[in-house]
């Protein structure tokens, strides 16, 4: 949220947020130190889809942006989106390039339309020769142009196109809504985008983990999207279940032995002197101030990155992760004005915060 609130300091947006009856202190964060936002408070959770058209139906612009709470954007990440958005004919949908918690590109930004042989080709983790990617690979990740889907997390759509299809559809309850808003838009006649020059952060499991029950979601919600848009067939859905269950098994093994590397050395970047002792004491370990200059050639062993906001601005963290993206680093974001850092070391694990 607090990037977001950078990047629109100079606009006349308005954000809307959507809480789906959290059990933590989420609204009340909202509303003590984002009194300028229109929250809407669900006593339980709706489901992805109904709450996107809530705040949707309650959106007055031009154009709307749907926005996963795990995206951290530079300063002008939606002024270019914006401004790419009013000279692309025909617009549908258009969305950036993500990144995940260490700086690596996320297939999911770009993707074809999933047919069934495509969705068990992705589960399975083979290729049936002819079939086409479930990714987009055709397009380099730092380019622009056409693609199929899109990735919900980060969803920037014409609203008079919106409207006409009347939004997303509600038997998504969480996963899959993306690619059939964006499957029903190209069959209406309009073209989604792909804006590969433009970056954003996608912790991209914190609001969601993805294990084995997320696998399970997406692929009964594959189901509802086949069953709509594809001719049945028994027995796709026969392999299908056998696969989510060869893949669950799998990612239980994988939770069991994953862990994140050990740290053998943290580096801030800040010029608070209070902030470095205080992660001194919380991590255990000595705690050297570097610049973003010198964050090449670290060496081969395991650190950590951590960026103060208050004296590095997110469109730099976001610069900095993918010019130095390495296995052995990871990083952590302390916002402007919080008093906590937080990071993701996997792209398919839960998100992490260190309270200060």
């Amino acid at each position: 949220m607090i990037s977001v609130k950078e990047a629109l300091r100079d606009s006349k947006a308005e954000v809307i947020v959507v809480d789906n009856g959290s059990k933590d202190q989420s609204c009340k964060m909202i509303k003590d130190r984002f009194a300028w936002v229109r929250l809407i408070e669900n006593e339980q959770n709706i489901g992805l889809s109904r709450a996107n058209n809530q705040g949707a139906n309650q959106a007055k612009g031009e154009y709307v942006c749907f926005l996963n709470p795990d995206i951290v954007v530079g300063s002008r990440t939606f002024s270019s989106l914006l401004d790419r958005a009013k000279r692309l004919p025909n617009l549908g949908i258009l969305g950036p390039r993500l990144i995940d918690g260490k700086g690596r590109f996320l297939n999911d930004s770009k993707r074809n339309i999933p047919s069934p042989l495509t969705s068990l080709q992705r589960l399975l983790g083979v290729n049936f020769g002819s079939v086409k990617n479930y990714y987009a690979k055709h397009i380099p990740s730092e380019k622009n142009g056409y693609v199929d889907v899109l990735s919900g997390s980060f969803l920037l759509i014409k609203k008079k196109a919106f409207d006409l299809i009347n939004g997303f559809d509600e038997d998504f309850f969480l996963c899959c809504e993306d690619i059939d808003l964006c499957y029903r838009m190209k069959k209406k006649g309009f073209q989604n985008y792909y804006i590969g020059d433009t970056v954003a952060i996608h912790y991209r499991a914190e609001s969601i983990g993805r294990n084995e029950v997320y696998v399970k979601q997406f692929y009964n919600a594959m189901r509802i999207f086949y069953k709509k848009h594809f001719q049945s067939n028994w027995l796709f859905d026969v392999l299908i279940s056998i696969a989510i269950q060869m893949v669950a098994s799998i990612l239980r093994l994988q939770k069991r032995i994953k862990k994140s590397n050990s740290i053998n050395q943290y580096y801030l970047i800040s010029e608070d002197a209070r902030l470095k002792q205080k992660l001194k004491a919380i991590l255990s370990q000595k705690i050297k101030k570097i610049s973003r200059e010198r964050l090449t050639n670290l060496g081969d062993q395991n650190i950590e990155i951590i960026f103060d906001n208050n004296f590095i601005a997110f469109d730099d963290i976001i610069d900095c992760m993918q010019k130095n993206k390495n296995n052995r680093i990871t990083y952590k974001i302390r916002p402007q004005g919080s008093d906590y850092i937080v990071g993701s070391d996997f792209n398919d694990g839960k998100g992490e915060v260190i309270w200060l």
